[in-house]
């Protein structure tokens, strides 16, 4: 009896140890963003999707195929020609997955490595179809309608073999050496042409406005004309004000300068200038005055009554003398001594 119980316990242990690893062989996981096919070695691909979580299979009998649905980046570069026969470099970013309906109908197709099989081909088939209808101008200026046809027709083209196109967007678009020498040579010379019209502009507008200038200075020097003829006293205050001006300078120094009156308008009360602008019969004779060597001289009015002085004569107004140089003295000679009379 004790026997047969020892036979039996050892029984029931190897049956739950078999138990145990058929169910475990029975039961797989479908990770998060997968889904999976089963191969029956009797019937094939099976038509039925499972989803994410734990899911039953016969052993031996099923293998369970597992499909990553999500969004895959993959990028591809492709050498195409534009319009006007310009070689262009393309690079295309695609984001693509597998349609998780049709996974049976993708793995007896294309098999495992659909996305190597199919995206290269068909990108390179419609980027060349679209960037041969513009060029090489165009492909810059024009970048977003380019990148959306290409969208467009690749995600058609996609879905004739059940794969969805996330997203394509063209990350690289550069040219032939010598294309790109000849564009950076245009930009130059636009930009130079530019810079010379600016140039142009400029010097006509430096010539308007000296023009202006000159009209300014010219009309000034007009209105300065007439103010001094219509008031001969307005020399007298211009004088005035420099000498102001040239006194404020002087007092700033810390040295002592000693400077003539009759120089730097300092002596602002000259006989000889207001005579002259007595002349004009607009200013009232003033008197003789007295100045001195000084920074600024002051000093006080004579009597109206006091002769004015005659103006300095002009040299063509003094006659010419002419000096005669006197005739030497004659020297008295000797006189005659008279001969001794010999005896």
């Amino acid at each position: 009896m004790a026997a047969l119980k020892m036979v039996g316990g050892a029984s029931a242990v190897a049956l739950l140890t078999v138990g145990g690893a058929l169910l475990q062989n029975s039961l797989y996981t479908v990770e998060g963003g997968h889904r999976s096919i089963l191969f029956s070695r009797m019937g094939g691909l099976q038509e039925k999707v499972y989803k994410e979580g734990l899911n039953f299979k016969v052993p031996w009998l099923h293998k369970p195929i597992v499909f990553d649905i999500r969004a895959t980046p993959r990028r591809i570069t492709s050498p195409t020609g534009s319009k006007d026969l310009q070689t262009v470099h393309i690079s295309l970013r695609v984001l693509s997955r597998p349609d998780p309906i049709k996974l049976t109908t993708i793995t007896r197709r294309l098999g495992l490595d659909f996305n190597d099989r199919v995206l290269p081909s068909i990108v390179n088939e419609i980027l060349k179809s679209v960037v041969a209808q513009f060029n090489a101008s165009q492909l810059i200026t024009q970048r977003q309608m380019v990148s959306n046809m290409v969208r467009e027709q690749l995600v058609e083209r996609a879905r004739d073999f059940d794969i969805i196109l996330e997203d394509v967007a063209i990350t690289d678009l550069s040219f032939s050496p010598q294309y790109t020498a000849a564009i950076e040579s245009k930009q130059i010379a636009q930009q130079e042409a530019q810079r010379a019209a600016i140039l142009v502009e400029r010097a006509v507008q430096e010539r308007q406005q000296k023009i202006v200038q000159a009209e300014g200075e010219t009309r000034a020097a007009f209105m300065l004309g007439e103010a001094i003829e219509g008031n001969p006293g307005f020399l007298k205050l211009r004088r005035i004000t420099a000498a102001k001006h040239i006194a404020a300078t002087m007092s700033k120094s810390q040295n002592k300068v000693y400077l003539s009156s009759d120089s730097l308008f300092l002596n602002i009360r000259d006989t000889e200038r207001d005579e002259h602008l007595y002349s004009f019969g607009a200013v009232p004779e003033v008197g003789p005055i007295v100045t001195a060597a000084a920074p600024i001289v002051a000093a006080a009015p004579v009597a109206a009554s006091a002769p004015v002085l005659p103006p300095v004569p002009e040299f063509a107004d003094i006659p010419e003398i002419t000096v005669v140089p006197e005739a030497p003295a004659a020297v008295p000679e000797a006189a005659a001594v008279p001969e001794e009379v010999s005896a």
